[in-house]
């Protein structure tokens, strides 16, 4: 079967958060209470999908006992009907595939699976990494496709490969070359969600099941709103939402590290006890804090 239908075929749901990961005060922990905590939030908040120690979870900064830890943490604290999924990927393939096996067993619906980044491998060094953190674990796959991070993009032949690996189910796309995403979904069976806050609406209007979004943990209803207004062939209901969020995602993703600015966003409305980041990233200073709490109040999400 090809040409899937997103509507009908969305096999980690369709309104994701990206989640950040809340730390300690001092930066030395992460809170798991107030993961937890936020988990709950964005659920109540129009999100079916959370995705824990993605780029914006600060993946990179946590230990793997922490995301293991996380991953639990936020698989209690959300009902069955949510999809939780954990990032894995990595440039080390045995790396990759032990973390894999690390979140085996904790009750997840999926991984994340990250294109090597840095050393930036040929299209057959990605195929071999991505088969062999599949092939480690019984966990659906969903795959991450951001090469202005990674240096390295999947490209047409090797999504249509990978898309024939019975556990690999979808991408996550952060390349915005919509053209090759609509090749790929008529010619296999894979699903895509929107990577790029920016282009949720456009990807939707192309047959994305959906996203997996940072500014949603910020303003998840509107996106749900979008998500069901396209469902309906509501296209201008749809615009709408898609208008309203536009800046909030101006705000949010384009000044600062998302993870930084999700963070500060979220402690502006009271959903996190602290902003706190681990480095390289820094805090928000006072101006950015002010241009984040003016965007919320616009949105009417203070």
């Amino acid at each position: 079967m090809t040409g899937t239908d997103p509507r009908t075929a969305r096999p980690f749901g369709a309104v994701g958060t990206a989640m950040v990961t809340p730390l300690t005060a001092d930066g030395l922990g992460v809170d798991l209470d107030a993961a937890q905590a936020l988990a709950a939030h964005v659920v109540a908040h129009g999100n079916d999908m959370i995705v824990v120690s993605g780029t914006t979870g600060e993946s990179p900064t946590l230990s793997d006992q922490e995301k293991v830890d996380l991953a639990r943490a936020v698989r209690e604290a959300v009902g069955p009907e949510v999809s939780v999924l954990a990032g894995v990927g990595s440039y080390d393939t045995a790396h990759s595939v032990e973390l894999a096996r690390a979140h085996a067993d904790l009750g997840l619906d999926g991984l994340l699976v990250v294109t090597p980044y840095y050393s930036k491998p040929g299209q057959a060094g990605v195929i071999a990494h991505t088969e062999a953190i599949a092939d480690a674990t019984d966990l659906p796959i969903m795959l991450y496709d951001i090469p202005g991070r990674t240096g390295t993009a999947l490209e047409t032949d090797t999504l249509l490969r990978l898309g024939e690996h019975e556990r690999i189910l979808a991408v996550k796309d952060a390349k915005a070359d919509l053209q090759q995403a609509a090749v790929v979904m008529e010619r296999s069976d894979l699903v895509y969600y929107s990577g790029e806050d920016a282009l949720n609406l456009p990807w939707l209007s192309i047959g994305a099941a959906g996203m997996v979004s940072v500014v949603g943990q910020v303003a998840g209803d509107l996106e749900r709103a979008m998500v069901e207004a396209m469902d309906r062939s509501g296209v201008a209901a749809a615009l709408d939402a898609h208008r309203r969020l536009i800046p909030l995602v101006e705000a949010i993703m384009t000044r600062i590290p998302g993870a930084v600015a999700a963070k500060t966003a979220l402690h502006l409305q009271g959903v996190l006890p602290n902003a706190t980041v681990r480095g390289p990233l820094v805090a928000a200073d006072a101006e950015q804090q002010r241009e984040l709490s003016a965007a919320l109040d616009a949105a009417g999400l203070l």
